[in-house]
């Protein structure tokens, strides 16, 4: 499991605690004050990373089961962890995207070559 940013990780930790409801993006964006289209795509996400399924309603809404015991046993820990360490896992979630873009932003320096 990849968590990818701060608001995947509090989308899945929100829909984990309430489990029993049907979540669609306006709902989801409003309790995370963040953008319907943003919702969207963390909805996406959690559904293309299994720890989400669309209701059987045909509406665009979606309740937490995660596909495998185990990764519900993961999400758990993770929520455990999360609860007495939030500042240290935002940080380790910023921290590796700042590595992944100053990788990729070096990918595209001009470096010297070496006298042959």
């Amino acid at each position: 499991m990849s968590v990818g940013s701060v608001p995947y990780l509090e989308a899945m930790l929100l829909l984990r605690r309430e489990p029993e409801l049907p979540w669609d993006a306006r709902r989801l964006a409003r309790r995370l004050y963040v953008a319907d289209k943003k919702s969207e795509e963390l909805l996406q996400a959690l559904l293309d990373a299994g720890i989400v399924v669309p209701t059987e309603d045909g509406n665009a809404d979606f309740c937490y089961r995660p596909r495998t015991p185990e990764l519900a046993a993961m999400v758990d820990r993770l929520a455990a962890f999360y609860a007495s360490n939030l500042v240290d896992v935002t940080h380790l979630i910023h921290a590796t995207h700042e590595r992944k873009a100053e990788n990729f932003a070096n990918a595209f320096i001009w470096r010297k070559k070496p006298d042959a």
